[in-house]
């Protein structure tokens, strides 16, 4: 068994996340499908205080690029991304989908814990009859008007909306765009996704495993059996097998890492450099940090989205975002985009124990970056956390 340094590894988990890869002045949708490549998928989620979080992986590696490349490759032929619950809501490729049929029946025939099965199978019929009738719509355009519930989370979800989202997550249904108020789009899938993909054979479920674990390994670099689980949020015993082969054929060899307590999987196409110069702002759903113990293990950053903790209870915001310095995380900031005023708002701001002195200096070009990037015209520091007062004078509007 060989072994890495947490340095090495760290290095490594940049690499494959595609924070090597050369900047384009203008990124295309080859950059684009670069990018793709090393995320492997884009989680979704409705927040939008400050973008939408399936676009920030995307300028976290490529920098400013225009917003319309993932529509085009999500909504338009020939269509690259199809939405589903590939970790959680997630665009992924569309070749992903013949080995998601496993997940989709586990869903179809044991329901979901949050929607559970449809109230009647006439409401599914008549569901269906309608989409294949009239085309995409939105649960709103197809609801019956029957009252609806507070639970879970506070959605007020509809029998046609549960309904909806259980042959969704099924694969009976699929998402063809999202509307303006972020609301999903429901058509049929030979309407979504390539006649081309539609047509390709159904995996068994030890096949689909293994090409999910594959994927994840090459998209981690190097990670624990548990990292390699949650990429496509998998189960154990599915994941486990899945290692044991791609180890028999050299995809996979396994490592010690330095600090890590459990044993890591190093992919055979994995890079080594021997030194990474990124400078970014991640997502809380950024792949490189969505794993919180694996952030820790590999950046020593001890990170929690705050979103859902009471405001009195937040210790850095509601919108946090690690800062990504050369192949450390040298600080957090917390944002909001003002679109009224036009103006990034930095919230909060905390470099982290050891961080550089060039930190603040670094952080305000890369603020400048992404209010131009957000159409923004001014940036306004708050006067909170550590590095919020030396960041003011540096900042450089757009």
């Amino acid at each position: 068994m060989s072994s890495l340094s947490r340095a090495q590894a760290r290095r490594v988990a940049l690499a494959a996340q595609g924070f090597l890869d050369p900047a384009h002045a203008a990124p295309t949708m080859r950059t684009f499908a670069r990018t793709l490549e090393r995320t492997g998928v884009l989680q979704i989620d409705s927040v939008n205080v400050l973008q939408r979080a399936h676009y920030m992986p995307l300028y976290s590696r490529m920098g400013p690029y225009d917003p319309a490349l993932l529509q085009r490759a999500s909504e338009r032929k020939p269509r690259r991304l199809v939405e589903y619950w590939a970790h959680v809501a997630a665009f992924m490729p569309v070749e992903l989908w013949p080995h998601m049929q496993f997940r989709m029946r586990k869903f179809r025939d044991e329901g979901h814990e949050w929607m559970g099965f449809p109230d009647s199978d006439e409401l599914v019929a008549s569901l269906l009859a309608e989409l294949r009738e009239r085309g995409g719509r939105t649960s709103r355009d197809l609801d019956d008007g029957l009252p609806r519930t507070r639970a879970h989370w506070g959605w007020n979800w509809s029998r046609t909306k549960r309904a909806l989202e259980y042959l969704f997550a099924a694969g009976s249904i699929a998402v063809t765009s999202r509307n303006a108020a972020f609301e999903r789009v429901f058509d049929l899938p030979e309407r979504v996704l390539p006649a081309e993909v539609l047509a390709m054979p159904t995996p068994s479920d030890e096949e689909a495993h293994l090409e999910l674990v594959r994927r994840a390994a090459r998209s981690h670099g190097v990670g624990t059996l548990n990292d390699l689980r949650d990429y496509y949020r998998m189960h154990v015993s599915q994941v486990r097998p899945a290692v044991a082969a791609l180890l028999d054929s050299g995809e996979l060899q396994r490592v010690e890492v330095e600090g890590w307590s459990q044993p890591a999987y190093l992919h055979r196409d994995a890079r080594l450099p021997r030194r990474v110069r990124a400078r970014a702002l991640l997502s809380p759903f950024d792949p490189l940090v969505w794993q919180r113990a694996r952030t820790e293990n590999l950046f020593d950053f001890f990170y929690r989205i705050e979103i859902y903790t009471p405001a009195h209870k937040r210790v850095h915001g509601y919108y946090v975002l690690p800062f990504l310095l050369g192949e450390h995380l040298v600080g957090r900031v917390d944002l909001k985009a003002d679109r009224a005023a036009s103006t990034l708002v930095v919230k909060g701001a905390w470099a982290e124990p050891g961080a550089p002195d060039e930190t603040a200096a670094e952080l305000a070009t890369e603020l400048s970056r992404l209010a131009g990037w957000l159409g923004l015209d001014d940036i306004h520091v708050e006067p909170r956390g550590d590095l919020a007062e030396p960041l003011g004078p540096a900042v450089l509007r757009p």
